[in-house]
């Protein structure tokens, strides 16, 4: 068995995509994953399967609860790789944000980027990860408010470096 990590994106937020994670996890489990365990009310989960579950997930949330959302699957191992990444060491918790992109970007505009980053803010794509130190909080940053623009084409769903320590505890 393997164990992955499914980030969902746009789960619970702002009263849309409704999904209980009890539901959830009973869903998983009957569709064979094992040790089914969820994190916050923001689409994380932590399971394990022996296959690669990643075209499942989606169509399975979209049959129960009515909306397809997208999944970010991550082993253990890429997980860890990503924490062991992040350029903004020391205990960012709630100040240091990664986010996970569907495929690898073909471009990163810096300069819309730079001309919105304050002053406190730093950034780093490594790989498909998309690291933000942003301080004085995410929902602030203009930075982050636009990311979606300075990686045009790309899916992405964010984790704070709190979530992302939590859920390798829960990978094992």
């Amino acid at each position: 068995m393997n164990t992955w990590i499914a980030l969902l994106r746009g789960i619970n937020v702002g009263g849309h995509n409704i999904v209980p994670m009890k539901e959830l996890v009973k869903l998983l489990e009957a569709t064979g994953f094992e040790q089914v365990k969820t994190y916050i009310q923001s689409g994380n989960v932590v399971f394990q399967s022996a296959g690669e579950p990643a075209a499942l997930i989606g169509p399975l949330m979209e049959k129960q609860f009515g909306f397809k959302p997208d999944v970010f699957l991550l082993s253990g191992a890429d997980l860890k790789k990503a924490a062991a990444n992040n350029p903004f060491p020391g205990d960012g918790g709630k100040a240091v944000h990664f986010f996970f992109l569907e495929n690898d970007p073909t471009s990163l505009d810096h300069e819309l980027l730079d001309s919105l980053k304050a002053a406190s803010e730093d950034y780093r794509l490594i790989g498909k990860v998309f690291y933000l130190y942003a301080p004085d909080g995410i929902g602030r940053s203009k930075m982050a408010a636009k990311l979606s623009k300075a990686i045009p084409g790309v899916s992405m769903t964010g984790r704070n470096l709190n979530t992302i320590h939590k859920l390798i505890e829960m990978a094992g």
